[in-house]
């Protein structure tokens, strides 16, 4: 019995095989029939698992927050991808992007220069990308802020980091339980017990 069998798909059906050299930024746009939210790292495609509550709701509380407390010239939108480099195309569930790199409807990714700020919600099957992979490759290009949310007890638990240009790698400014509130890159104020509206 196949894999492909095992997963609910016909025997004749064909993983994606990579090219010579892996697969670049550009074919992720192409590619047929790639599960939703496929990420490219290092030239291989990655396949995240099915959003848990605790991570949709999360997504929902940054995005909603963000998008009314960022200034002028900005926007917050999730699930979107940031072409890093030909081999990297990796995608932060949530975004703050200058709000004239909209291209249109049609729009599946940002360049690094057009991300204040990086959030990723750590799932199971994300930690290492989470906490070491990605900050790793978002620092190196420029992204100023990076912010990794955890889960403890069902609720949000943020770790801030911003970029120290000098060494294009991020420097840790604080955790955050119940509240988020900070004066840079711009004042955000986020109640993390809101991520269930029960709890208001």
């Amino acid at each position: 019995m196949s894999a492909a069998h095992d997963y609910g798909l016909d025997d004749d059906y064909e993983w994606p095989r990579p090219p010579a050299g892996g697969w670049t930024a550009d074919d992720l746009d192409k590619l047929p029939n790639l599960p939703r939210h496929t990420e490219l790292i290092d030239g291989s495609l990655v396949f995240v698992s099915p959003r848990t509550r605790f991570h949709s709701r999360t997504m929902w509380l940054f995005e909603t927050n963000l998008r009314e407390q960022a200034p002028d010239g900005w926007d917050a939108i999730r699930e979107m991808t940031i072409k890093l480099n030909k081999r990297n195309r990796p995608e932060p569930d949530v975004l703050v992007v200058r709000e004239d790199a909209d291209t249109g409807p049609s729009q599946t990714w940002f360049r690094p220069e057009d991300v204040l700020v990086a959030v990723e919600v750590v799932s199971d099957d994300s930690e290492e990308r989470d906490r070491e992979v990605k900050p790793r490759k978002y620092a190196a290009v420029g992204i100023p802020h990076y912010w990794r949310v955890e889960q403890n007890d069902g609720l949000p638990v943020v770790y801030v980091y911003e970029l120290d240009t000098m060494t294009k790698s991020y420097v840790p400014m604080g955790i955050f339980h119940n509240r988020l509130k900070l004066t840079v890159p711009f004042p955000v104020d986020i109640d993390l017990t809101a991520v269930d509206g029960r709890r208001r």
